[in-house]
């Protein structure tokens, strides 16, 4: 088995306008996976705008904005990562159509923070790999089929050449066993 152990190569960011609570939640992920802060709503879509994020714990309850607009953002801007509500707010029916992956009810004790980081990290790991083997398997068969030539005159296989390549290194970075990938190569696209 190849890959990483545990949630070492995830990237959490979590948001709480309380720096305690914050603070605390992200003490309990140091060591276990890459973690940061924000103390706020803009704050949280600054860092994602920034650096890449895989999983955002989020507070709902915050001042100015609040964590369902922050969600409702990062849903418009197409965010590639998983968000769980980490909140004092007792769900309502309004939770059905919000677009986020988990919900917990503070307090949270160590384990299930990590746990959830944990699931959220293979959920996210299996959707990119999924992605990948899409824009892998139309990179390869248009190699197989097309003249080199023809594709380096061909924006759109330019594209699906980088978007392959981008997914490619994300899941290698969130799979713990990436054993995977390597058997996609033994398919065979071309011509026969």
């Amino acid at each position: 088995m190849s890959g990483t152990d545990g949630a070492a190569n995830v990237r959490v960011l979590v948001v709480d306008d309380e720096r305690e609570v914050a603070d605390a939640y992200a003490l309990r992920l140091r060591g276990y996976c890459e973690v940061e802060t924000a103390y706020g709503g803009e704050e949280a879509l600054a860092v994602v705008g920034e650096s890449p994020i895989d999983i955002v714990l989020l507070d709902r309850h915050m001042p100015g904005m609040s964590g369902d607009d922050v969600l409702a953002e990062l849903d418009e801007r197409d965010f590639p990562g998983r968000v769980v509500m980490v909140t004092a707010v007792d769900p309502g029916l309004d939770v059905v159509e919000m677009p986020f992956a988990d919900y917990l009810c503070k307090p949270v004790d160590r384990e299930d923070v990590r746990a959830v980081v944990d699931q959220q990290q293979q959920i996210l790991a299996y959707e990119t790999l999924g992605e990948f083997f899409s824009a892998e398997a139309k990179r390869a068969v248009l190699e197989s089929e097309l003249r080199s030539e023809t594709l380096r005159e061909h924006a759109e296989y330019a594209e699906i050449a980088e978007r392959s390549e981008r997914l490619e290194r994300r899941a290698r970075r969130l799979l713990t066993d990436d054993d995977i990938l390597e058997q996609f190569g033994q398919i065979q696209r071309e011509n026969r």
